[in-house]
């Protein structure tokens, strides 16, 4: 995958789990809090995955 791929990837992970944080903590559900701040760092790693990419070049 490509760099921007990767950035797309990463911050379609870490608005999905922005959303469900929210929406368990609006519905006292711990078990969704957790997902969603464990798929909000998975996007921020998907991020910076692309960074390192667009910096040394797709073929890492």
């Amino acid at each position: 995958m490509g760099e921007l791929t990767d950035k797309i990837k990463g911050n379609v992970n870490e608005l999905v789990g922005k959303a469900k944080e929210a929406i368990g903590e609006h519905n006292n559900n711990d078990k969704l809090v957790a997902e969603g701040e464990a798929q909000q760092a998975k996007g921020k790693g998907e991020q910076m995955k692309g960074s390192v990419k667009g910096a040394l070049g797709d073929n890492i």
